[in-house]
């Protein structure tokens, strides 16, 4: 008689050579997965913006040179005509410093510096997706694995039972009917053990999507609770200020708000300073002067007076744009209390669902032993030990898939609350900080080249 035991999540055999566990997955998808960099990248895209509003401070320098041929032909009182080729150029220098714009550089300023706020947070969204993706991905290998495992017990338990049946039906102790069910109990049993096969194959493949690896041999996982608030009312206070979803909405409301300011400057004057120096040379003989240098300091005040209403409009706009960012913000915390009490709950009910499992998969194997000895007894038909073998089965299988929402649900929840993160895991990998990029960029007066040196 085979043995009935199989390899549940939490039992799995360990290879130490090549296992991994969940925190070294998670490190490899923290680390390569495409989704993650790009967002990075995008992140570092963000912070350009606030070198670009800085500008507005900076003095702008322009260099011109002209140079070219020049035809003249004069005709003179006396009917006489007089050509020549001229070869004329200017060189020149202007250097322009806006002193006052009404307030739109700092405003600008202010605005791209909420912007790189907000992005940080929408990256620190993603990176909490990416995390939990790769939990989801390494939960589903591992149950499959087993579940797998589980089905090729069934069909090793039904193969058996087909045999034995066939026998007592060549001594006539059963009837054709009894073999016609064992027969038909292995066939579902190899149909099941098919499905099973396929999705631990697409499963394989979402892994190594989401990690940027194919899977080894994985190790069990434990939940997470420990490291989530102690009750459903702290973890929606503590979402309320440390989910990214909820940070970033509320950094756009800035951004909105400050952009109503940066619409307003265009009504107000402009005060700049210029200062040029330029020299021109010239060919013609004929000319008193032949060659010119110029400098001068211009001091420049325009008042705009009337522009067909086009800055009235961008200041409408943009209280408009500010009232819906307000909404916005609203509704990412009416959605996130509702995301933190959906998990809290069903971080809660995968307790209970494991529990009954287990007590269910307990029972299922005294039933059927019972039904076994029963059997050998001639107080039981086949098809009550077939029964009682798919109970089994299915027991187990409900237990496995029991165990893998249960390691979910409590990094759904830690992903709801907001600190699903490198740091909180304790992942054993460097923590990507967009604040390095930040700094590197944010006073560069010049330079093409990219921090990362592209």
């Amino acid at each position: 008689m085979l043995p009935c035991a199989v390899a549940i999540i939490n039992s799995a055999a360990i290879g130490s050579s090549t296992a991994e566990s969940l925190p070294e997955a998670l490190v490899k998808g923290y680390q390569s997965n495409p989704q993650l960099n790009a967002d990075r990248a995008r992140q570092r895209g963000t912070d350009e913006n606030v070198p670009q509003a800085l500008a507005g401070y900076r003095p702008q320098l322009v260099a011109s040179l002209s140079a070219g041929l020049q035809s003249v032909r004069n005709l003179l009182p006396d009917n006489t005509v007089q050509g020549a080729t001229l070869r004329p150029w200017t060189i020149g220098l202007t250097v322009t410093q806006v002193l006052f714009n009404g307030f739109k550089t700092a405003n600008s300023v202010r605005v791209a510096e909420f912007q790189v706020q907000s992005g940080r947070e929408a990256l620190r969204n993603t990176g909490q997706g990416v995390l939990l993706d790769g939990v989801t991905a390494y939960m589903n290998v591992l149950a499959n694995q087993a579940l797998v495992e589980a089905q090729r017990t069934n069909v090793a338990v039904l193969r058996e039972i087909q045999a034995t049946t066939k026998k007592r039906l060549d001594a006539g102790d059963v009837t054709p009917t009894d073999t016609a069910q064992a027969e038909a109990r292995l066939s579902r049993g190899l149909a099941d053990l098919n499905a099973a096969e396929v999705a631990l194959a697409i499963s394989k493949a979402t892994y190594t999507q989401v990690i940027g690896d194919n899977p080894a041999q994985l190790v069990a996982a434990a939940p997470v609770d420990r490291l989530s608030p102690p009750t459903l009312a702290a973890a929606t206070e503590t979402a309320s200020h440390e989910n990214p979803a909820v940070l970033g909405a509320g950094f756009d409301v800035d951004v909105a708000q400050t952009t109503i300011k940066v619409a307003e400057s265009s009504l107000l004057p402009t005060v700049a300073v210029q200062g040029s120096v330029s020299r021109s040379r010239d060919s013609d003989s004929t000319l008193s002067t032949f060659a010119t240098d110029q400098a001068s300091v211009v001091g420049q005040i325009n008042v705009p007076i009337y522009d067909g209403g086009t800055a009235a409009s961008q200041t409408r706009q943009a209280k408009e744009l500010t009232s819906q960012s307000r909404m916005v913000l609203e509704q990412v915390r009416n959605q996130t209390r509702t995301a933190v009490v959906g998990a809290w709950v069903s971080n809660e009910g995968t307790k209970v669902a494991l529990t009954a499992a287990e007590s269910e998969v307990r029972a299922a194997g005294i039933a059927l032993e019972g039904v076994r000895r029963e059997a050998a007894g001639g107080q039981r038909t086949t098809i009550d030990v077939l029964n009682a073998q798919q109970d089994l089965t299915m027991a187990r299988s409900r237990q496995i898939l029991a165990q893998r929402d249960r390691v979910i649900a409590s990094y759904t929840l830690l992903s709801a609350v907001g600190r699903l993160d490198v740091h909180t895991l304790n992942l054993n990998t460097p923590d990507y900080l967009p604040e390095v990029h930040y700094h590197q960029v944010r006073d560069a007066w010049h330079g093409l080249r990219t921090p990362s040196g592209q």
